[in-house]
């Protein structure tokens, strides 16, 4: 059986030569439960080429992990897909032992590289720039260069060998998980969490990623394997993680309600249990989130999967309470397409959490839909009525 020490072939004459961070535990801010991995793939052909590096602390585990197959020295090519930092930080160390290696990269790659690794005797290193469509020939296969601009920085590109019909698509297509095994078809809820992934790190670039795959099309590239920069290969139908990202790209969300709120004393909750059985109560499906009691980055892919969400807050210091507040901030910067929201909140000598809520999310794309709640201190049943018939409301606009 493959252990994680050893390099993997996926394909004949294609290694797997990455490194699995077991204790990663967060990642562009969002919480990463299951660990990580930072890929780097060998391709030993008449000219032998790395498909990117790793994190600089795992360089020479890297190296040692290339010299089970090649002398590392003998490295001709180095394609840097993506400049940020678990992606290349590797790069100076393994150019200290394959001297004449020539690096590949897009034009914004070439000077991101030469900004963070100035200090490194970049100026020395071996750059050759290229574009989308582009082809470098490395023996008796092919590598075809594509520009994936905003995917997620504007260097990013990904690199497709021609004669086995795979993709190495650096920070697309990824998930973050420590496992031993390497394909999707070996690890269990691989589509959740790549499903996480996304709603994470790339919802910001829905519409750049839906142009992304048209560039594809248009290519007209077989894909049988997609080989990416994070988490387990997909060679069991790669076409249904491409399928997925369009559809996540699109913002059409199913038709479920997310509630989600935090709470001082219960009132704000009490609020958020009847909105969710409102919505059960018109036959949609409901999930409910407290903000202190759920890791946020579940909380945001289950919220790219639904249409319509609430959110309600207390009131503290005249303003919504401070969890709200960063999640807000959060959301903001992932900008999700096509969504409905509405607010309630529960407050006691002065409001102020709804009207801020409100302010925070104003110049998003974001449709505000029905009149916010507020009520004063603990609700009574009236008032919980009123949450009801809000819950059945949402869930209607979900359906519609």
């Amino acid at each position: 059986m493959d252990t994680p020490e050893e390099p993997l072939e996926i394909a004949k004459g294609v290694y797997w030569v990455g490194v699995i961070d077991w204790n990663l535990r967060d990642f562009h801010g969002y919480e990463t439960p299951r660990g990580g991995t930072y890929n780097a793939y060998l391709i030993v052909d008449e000219k032998i080429t790395l498909i990117d590096t790793v994190k600089a602390s795992f360089a020479d585990e890297m190296i040692e992990r290339i010299s089970r197959i090649v002398d590392p020295s003998k490295i001709d090519y180095i394609v840097a897909n993506h400049v940020e930092m678990d992606h290349s930080s590797a790069l100076p160390r393994i150019l200290e032992v394959a001297q004449n290696a020539k690096i590949f990269a897009t034009e914004r790659g070439k000077t991101g590289l030469n900004e963070y690794y100035a200090e490194s005797g970049c100026s020395g290193w071996n750059f050759e720039t290229v574009k989308t469509g582009d082809e470098l020939n490395i023996g008796k296969r092919t590598l075809m260069f594509i520009e994936a601009v905003m995917l997620h920085w504007p260097d990013s590109m990904q690199t497709y060998l021609k004669e086995d019909n795979i993709l190495f698509s650096n920070d697309a297509f990824g998930q973050h998980i420590a496992t031993s095994k390497r394909f999707d078809d070996q690890v269990e809820d691989v589509m959740e969490d790549a499903a996480i992934y996304f709603a994470n790190i790339l919802t910001p670039f829905a519409s750049r990623i839906l142009k992304h795959l048209e560039t594809i099309g248009k290519l007209g590239l077989q894909i049988d394997m997609i080989a990416p920069s994070h988490g387990v290969i997909w060679r069991n139908d790669p076409q249904r993680i491409i399928d997925a990202y369009a559809k996540w790209a699109s913002g059409k969300g199913n038709q479920k309600v997310i509630v989600i709120y935090d709470s001082m004393w219960g009132s704000t909750e009490m609020m958020a249990k009847a909105i969710a059985e409102g919505v059960r109560a018109s036959g949609t499906d409901v999930v409910l989130f407290h903000l202190r009691k759920n890791d946020w980055s579940m909380l945001i892919k289950e919220l790219m999967e639904c249409r319509v969400f609430a959110l309600g807050s207390p009131t503290m210091h005249n303003g919504m309470f401070f969890t709200m507040g960063g999640f807000l901030t959060y959301l903001k910067g992932l900008r999700p397409k096509d969504k409905k929201v509405s607010f309630f909140g529960s407050y006691g000598w002065g409001g102020g959490a709804i009207r801020q809520m409100e302010e925070a999310l104003k110049n998003t794309k974001m449709e505000f839909v029905e009149d916010p709640l507020k009520v004063k201190f603990r609700p009574e049943k009236d008032d919980l009525e009123g949450c009801r018939q809000l819950g059945i409301k949402l869930g209607e606009i979900a359906r519609s």
